[in-house]
């Protein structure tokens, strides 16, 4: 029965003209943005400063005043964001890093590769962030560094997270890849930990033209000894005081990434007014959203709610032109790359129950009215 109603509703939509929504769309880039973006691009290739220019160094201070942070070094991706900072801060083989199951593989392997031992923890059941008390019960004499995951845009509990680190003697790395500009009471994400790590994949609220990270930090010590990892160790040229690797910023994302950076909160505040709209429009639903914690500014890298027919409901959205994602469809745990691991025989009941029936509905910049309406209909046909 519910089969032939879909049909029916899909027959229904199908008659009215078919609206495509991309599930993300730099396209919609504003022209004056674009200019700006193109001659800045220009100016680079004009100087021939393509390794660590000038671009990569007025970036860096812009986006750590931007975070309210002290330093900003840029690296190669988000993953190097993080890997860097746990080596910089001295992670070294059996030492345990404990974060939340519920996450994207790009937090787990910079522990993996810094010689650290993951130690995975669930998530809250209304918000998705990472669990405070269950980080707490984790701690043993082995653990040496916390990572909280500001998960789609939400920061995590950063007064729990500093309170057991400070307790216990630990240090902390936001997991900042989603949560550019996000604030937690009033402090930007990337200002809280020891350090932090940013992705500017391209489909992030602050995204380049390509891969690219960075480290935010108070820390100049630290912001010095990862500026010397991320270039070979040196700490000039053929001076190599540290163990290091080549994980550079490249000049043309950073003039590109400080042009956006200019229109980030400007986008930031358009995610909202989407959001809220799409709160609004599926208030009446079956579906379940994630809390907003009323002293955040959540950025919504992702809009994501969980549906029990997840699967169903994705395939009718697509059959009306609308893409959706899922982050993310296999819990951290579950991977087969990890399935010789400790944390692989241990179960996060409310990560696997959001693996299930978690979905992200398009949310970027540029997103009209008429599409959001069309979203939010075609869901709503999917229950009538």
């Amino acid at each position: 029965m519910a089969i032939q109603t879909h049909c029916n509703q899909t027959r229904c939509l199908m008659k009215r003209e078919m609206i495509t929504v991309p599930f993300f769309d730099m396209s919609r880039t504003p022209e004056s943005e674009r200019q700006a973006i193109d001659e800045a691009m220009k100016k680079v290739t004009k100087r021939n400063s393509f390794v660590l220019g000038q671009e990569v160094n007025d970036f860096e201070k812009a986006f750590a005043t931007f975070c309210s942070a002290e330093r900003c070094i840029g690296v190669a991706s988000g993953c190097d964001a993080i890997l860097w900072s746990l080596e910089a801060l001295g992670i070294e083989p059996g030492d345990e890093v404990i974060t939340v199951a519920n996450t994207f593989i790009g937090t787990i392997l910079p522990i993996l590769r810094a010689s650290g031992t993951p130690v995975l923890v669930d998530c809250l059941e209304d918000a998705l962030t990472i669990d405070p008390d269950q980080v707490a019960a984790a701690v043993t004499p082995r653990t040496k560094a916390i990572i909280p995951v500001h998960l789609y845009g939400q920061p995590a509990e950063m007064d729990e997270i500093l309170a057991i680190a400070e307790k216990n003697g630990l240090v902390v790395v936001e997991d900042a890849a989603q949560a550019h500009g996000a604030t937690y009471k009033g402090r930007t994400c990337g200002s809280m930990g020891n350090a932090a790590g940013f992705s500017f994949y391209p489909a992030k609220n602050l995204g380049a033209f390509g891969d690219g990270g960075g480290v935010t930090t108070n820390d100049h010590r630290l912001a010095d000894r990862i500026g010397m990892i991320r270039n070979y160790g040196q700490s000039k040229k053929y001076h190599h005081d540290v163990d290091g690797w080549n994980s550079r910023l490249d000049t043309l994302q950073a003039a590109i990434l400080a042009v956006k950076l200019t229109h980030l909160p400007a986008a930031n505040e358009a995610r909202r007014s989407i959001a809220k709209q799409y709160r609004e429009q599926l208030a009446h639903l079956p579906v379940e959203i994630p809390v907003e914690r009323e002293y955040v500014d959540h950025v919504y890298h992702q809009f994501v709610m969980q549906v029990d027919q997840r699967d169903e409901l994705r395939s009718f959205l697509d059959q009306q032109g609308i893409q959706t994602g899922i982050h993310y469809p296999i819990p951290i745990h579950k991977l087969k790359v990890f399935a010789e691991s400790e944390f692989a025989r241990k179960s996060f009941p409310e990560t696997e129950a959001a693996a299930n029936r978690m979905l992200s509905l398009p949310i970027f910049p540029g997103l009209t009215t008429e599409e959001i309406a069309h979203v939010t209909s075609t869901i709503s046909a999917f229950f009538s």
